[in-house]
């Protein structure tokens, strides 16, 4: 085994920059992992992968597979699934984890189709991913991405999910100014809290967000599935390392219809040659790449020309269009009445005002200190007192902020 092409999948590799909405997207939200593009004989997916891409001796046997597996948090799902094809022998404990991890996909695959029918949300990345597995095999789900179509329908689809689920977490962040995007992340408890993930759905008015600094936000993603699951992963290079789930991914896109001349250009006008041809060599170090080993080939005069843009763009982004995060002051009952969201100028600060829940506003990253916050508190109570009549007379609670991470 090559260990020093194999460790880069160990600790992660950093895609390197050096070396409107879709109607031809899937619309099958069920997800049940039993569609064709699933059934094609597991495509190599297997133990013996899972040992090469985890850097793994075979001979060390399946509980020194599982171990380095839990170096990326989701991939022992993967891994357990695997062993269990192969009939290897696991007590109940094992089993159980299993379990909630195919419950965990079946969840999120009932949320979306739930939210789609209702508010016309749609799911992008992972939950498209899932449906190129195979059934025993499915595909880890770290969260729920959906992008809306507008600020009224991400609001209610936040609304439905806040009704229906437990939602303990409600983070909020606007990208931009004119036109000003919103992304809304939302958390539960898993059925064993204490060890597994939490549910975390997330909610956008942009598809793919950028780096926001040279990369920008881009609203829509427009293209086939199994073209729109590839931009998504190549636009995950702009702010992580590129993991062996990754790899496996791209394993299970492999075997579908890319054109090369059309793809490229595709990826190329979402601005991500360089992510795309960095994911795609890693990926091609570990995996045959069938039709997209031609899609990296003609992406290769698309890489240059993308990162001479970029250091013409050149800096970080200014104040003004820089995220920002909102810090939760309270929760409210839903206000059912209203379809976007208030900003709420208050002295040097900013209130976010939403359907479920208000905020103070700041550069993400920062924290509020104790007198902005009482300030704005504060601010947030003369509002309440001119107002009240306001959408549906709700009384509000204070709330720490989020107890998960």
């Amino acid at each position: 085994m090559n260990t020093d092409r194999n460790s880069d999948l160990s600790t992660g590799r950093k895609a390197d920059p050096h070396a409107e909405p879709s109607t031809a997207a899937s619309t099958d939200l069920s997800t049940d992992l039993s569609t064709d593009r699933a059934t094609d004989r597991h495509g190599g997916l297997d133990t013996d992968l899972l040992h090469r891409l985890l850097d793994v001796d075979p001979a060390c046997g399946p509980v020194e597979l599982l171990h380095r597996a839990r170096g990326e948090r989701h991939l022992p799902y993967l891994v357990l699934a695997a062993l269990a094809r192969e009939d290897v022998r696991m007590g109940a404990h094992a089993r159980d984890e299993l379990r909630r991890a195919r419950d965990r996909v079946e969840c999120y695959a009932r949320v979306a189709r739930d939210l789609a029918d209702a508010t016309g949300v749609r799911p992008i990345r992972d939950l498209p991913l899932a449906g190129y597995y195979p059934p025993d095999l499915p595909r880890p789900l770290a969260e729920l991405s959906l992008v809306s179509p507008t600020e009224a329908s991400l609001w209610q689809a936040v609304n439905r999910l806040v009704t229906d689920h437990p939602v303990e977490s409600v983070e909020v962040t606007l990208l931009g100014e004119r036109p000003r995007h919103t992304a809304v992340t939302l958390r539960w408890p898993a059925g064993d809290p204490l060890l597994d993930p939490w549910y975390q759905v997330r909610v956008a008015t942009a598809a793919l967000p950028g780096d926001l600094a040279t990369v920008p936000v881009r609203p829509y993603l427009a293209a086939d599935d199994h073209v729109e699951c590839l931009i998504a992963l190549a636009e995950e290079g702009l702010g992580r390392t590129f993991l062996a789930g990754d790899v496996i991914d791209v394993a299970r896109l492999a075997g579908q219809p890319f054109e090369p001349v059309e793809t490229a250009a595709v990826v190329a006008a979402y601005r991500l040659a360089p992510e795309a041809a960095a994911l795609l060599d890693l990926a091609a170090e570990h995996v045959p790449l069938g039709a997209l080993r031609d899609v990296r080939t003609v992406l290769e005069a698309e890489v240059a020309p993308e990162l001479r843009r970029r250091t013409s763009a050149g800096t970080p982004p200014c104040h003004g269009t820089s995220p920002r995060h909102g810090t939760l002051l309270r929760r409210t009952v839903i206000r059912h009445q209203w379809d976007e969201a208030l900003l709420l100028p208050a002295g040097d600060a900013t209130l976010l005002l939403t359907p479920v829940a208000d905020y103070l506003l700041g550069p993400e990253g920062t924290r509020p200190t104790d007198r902005e916050r009482t300030a704005a508190l504060a601010a947030l109570h003369a509002w309440d007192a001119t107002l009240p009549g306001s959408p549906d007379g709700a009384p509000c609670t204070g709330l720490s902020g989020p107890r998960h991470r």
